[in-house]
């Protein structure tokens, strides 16, 4: 298995990647934005996306939508082809499109917003922390994206503050900067691993003594 950033030689690859991705809402009875063949072309021409191959099979995907300027970017379309699905690979593809949203756009605040528990603990262990929809991107189109989701109804009635989606946001002003606990933290677990190499070395000396 093998997961790239993926580009132009995968354009091939944009059909079944907007077929996979509504069937998986069909089977999940949940809304979710509709992409079209065109759409994901535009991605991979930017490297603005990552795609999951076995071979020349189609695994998974993901994509990175960018917002205000550059402030904002989200992580979408993540998927895995039924095939590929309970062994732990969209955490990988999720991991690999976290990693290249930081390099691509350093300063950007990453966000996403989903219906999925297990994108959501996903998230949660990159560091992305639940938030209220009025701390994402105010952009008018990221929104238009989501009248083709089957609960745009919700969205409008609730004047865009919610939604059956839960907002995710990470911002690397608070998350890549760490706290003096979390250096603690990290410090008091070197100490402690050192402390045990040197015992450990201790006791065979003491033991070869003997």
């Amino acid at each position: 298995m093998e997961i790239v950033i993926a580009d132009e030689s995968h354009f091939k690859y944009a059909q079944i990647i907007c077929d996979t991705i509504a069937d998986s809402a069909k089977v999940r009875g949940t809304g979710i934005a509709k992409r079209t063949p065109e759409y994901i072309h535009k991605k991979l021409e930017n490297g603005n996306a990552v795609i999951a191959l076995d071979g020349n099979t189609f695994a998974g995907f993901c994509y990175i939508e960018v917002w205000g300027h550059e402030k904002y970017v989200a992580n979408s379309g993540l998927i895995v082809h039924p095939d590929y699905r309970a062994k732990g690979l969209a955490k990988q593809i999720k991991k690999k499109i976290f990693e290249l949203s930081k390099a691509k756009f350093p300063q950007a605040k990453i966000f996403g917003i989903t219906t999925a528990l297990a994108v959501m603990k996903i998230n949660y262990e990159l560091g992305y922390k639940p938030v209220t929809f009025s701390e994402l991107t105010d952009d008018p189109q990221f929104w238009k994206g989501c009248q083709t989701c089957k609960n745009f109804d919700i969205l409008t009635r609730t004047e865009q503050k919610m939604c059956l989606c839960t907002g995710m946001l990470y911002d690397p002003a608070t998350n890549d900067r760490p706290t003096e606990k979390k250096q603690k933290k990290v410090n008091g677990k070197a100490f402690k691993r050192l402390k045990s190499i040197k015992e450990n070395i201790f006791l065979k000396k003491k033991t070869k003594n003997i």
